[in-house]
């Protein structure tokens, strides 16, 4: 077999991102899986206690792909992340709609601690935005609106509750995020960094339902 058959064999850029956000994204978590199947006493409270977490994340504007498309020079990729910007805005400003409607924010244990966690994993996700190590911060964005696709059923779920209306999500599907990889993303070096940010982006969010579930068995007990 040639080695041009071999490489036509092997999985896409946009394959292999797609495989790391379904193996270490959220749609694995088990603390998602709980909260959209949660219909008990405390299910009220845990979705709000998500709402509240996710928008201290992401509610905040410039939001992580605001921040990404300031440092993205000219080209395809830029393209692709003023879409992306433009999309998440919509979704930014859905999360605090959806803070404001779903009550305040649960009562806790560990409240000082769960604020110092959640401004550590904002540095976290500002500072891979802002990488200008080759392929980073397009790999985080990349990753976030790959994820949120797990995140909004959680959304909608909180917004049903709360008597709000679902606005339609218009965020880029695979095929633009695929596009998006393919011209943004040359050579092994921005490979790197573009697994790199996904990764982080990634356990950034992974970090976040840890917290959310701890939470929840707080109250609890």
């Amino acid at each position: 077999m040639t080695s041009t058959a071999v490489a036509e064999l092997q999985p896409s850029l946009a394959d292999r991102q797609f495989a790391r956000v379904a193996e270490s994204g959220l749609a694995r978590h088990s603390h998602l899986a709980a909260l959209l199947g949660a219909s008990g006493p405390n299910a009220a409270r845990d979705l709000a206690d998500a709402v509240h977490l996710l928008c201290s994340l992401y509610g905040r504007h410039p939001a992580l792909v605001d921040v990404a498309l300031a440092g993205c020079a000219a080209g395809p990729a830029r393209k692709w992340l003023v879409e992306a910007s433009n999309e998440f805005e919509r979704e930014r400003i859905y999360l605090v709609r959806l803070a404001s409607a779903v009550g305040p924010l649960p009562s806790t244990p560990g409240a000082a601690q769960t604020e110092s966690a959640l401004q550590a994993q904002r540095h976290a996700v500002e500072t891979l935005a802002r990488s200008e190590r080759g392929g980073c911060a397009l790999g985080a964005a990349t990753a976030l609106i790959a994820d949120w696709s797990a995140i909004r059923p959680l959304l909608d779920r909180a917004a049903a509750r709360a008597g709000i209306e679902s606005p339609l999500s218009t965020l880029p599907g695979e095929a633009s995020i695929g596009r998006a990889l393919a011209s943004g993303i040359d050579g092994v070096s921005a490979e790197r960094g573009l697994r790199f940010g996904s990764d982080q982006l990634l356990l950034q969010h992974r970090a976040l339902f840890d917290l959310l579930e701890a939470r929840a068995g707080a109250r609890v007990d």
